[in-house]
């Protein structure tokens, strides 16, 4: 019993060994190519931006930020939660959304407890009510919790970041994420226009969102080669038979 107690443990550092936490991708949009006010972005109404890429994490350069506006909005870079930049917007109306979609390496990897956590803020005319939505097709998408509020007068200065906006979100029970080819993350405005804005007035046009980094994380395992099984099929072989031996 002893024996087959310490196969059992070399067998299990091995699997440990082999999973980390990871961060597939962060988007701090400090290469978005939008200033505070100039240059801006304005795609134009029901239109999608152009991507903006993660920075940071497994999939930077390639996982891919959008947002799109009922209206034509237009998209800025002001100052970040410590950070130079964060990407706003004006022109909000419920449903408007940002989206953000990473890509899993379902061939050399398996996925589990994935979480997402983002930075958020707004003018005081701006949204106050957000939730935050999945999917794995890019098309059909559903809501994580309940909705939740900005807190009002609240500044971001690229220095220092401010605690309070931090927002963070829970996917570990989402297991079908776990084996999508891609994943999209949706963060959505469920604000009444009457009444709706950060400072209990009404949503302004003029009324901006900023979001920035925006991190997806999960628990990463590689998958092991078939060479790399072999020899561990081989050595646990070989630690039965002298086991057998010392007997």
């Amino acid at each position: 019993m002893k024996n087959f107690a310490s196969l059992s443990v070399v067998l299990a550092v091995f699997s440990l060994a082999a999973a980390k936490a990871d961060v597939i991708a962060d988007w701090t949009f400090e290469n978005s190519g939008l200033g505070s006010s100039t240059p801006s972005f304005s795609p134009g109404a029901n239109t999608a931006t152009t991507n903006f890429y993660a920075e940071l994490g497994l999939e930077a350069g390639t996982a891919a930020a959008i947002g799109l506006h009922a209206g034509n909005a237009a998209y800025t870079g002001p100052a970040g939660n410590g950070s130079t930049k964060s990407l706003s917007s004006a022109l909000w109306a419920v449903g408007d959304y940002y989206q953000f979609s990473v890509t899993l390496d379902l061939v050399d990897n398996t996925y589990s407890g994935i979480n997402v956590s983002y930075d958020q803020n707004g003018s005081a005319t701006g949204p106050k009510t957000y939730y935050i939505a999945y999917s794995t097709d890019g098309s059909s998408f559903t809501k994580l919790g309940s909705d939740y509020g900005l807190t009002s007068g609240i500044s971001w200065a690229a220095a220092t970041p401010n605690q309070a906006t931090q927002l963070s979100d829970d996917f570990s029970s989402i297991t079908a994420l776990n084996t999508a080819s891609t994943i999209y993350f949706r963060v959505v405005d469920d604000s009444a226009t009457t009444g709706g804005a950060i400072n209990g007035g009404n949503v302004g046009t003029a009324g901006t969102d900023r979001i920035d980094n925006f991190v997806v994380n999960a628990t990463i395992t590689a998958v092991p080669e078939p060479a790399t099984l072999t020899l561990v099929a081989v050595g646990a072989a070989a630690f039965l038979v002298a086991s057998r031996r010392r007997c």
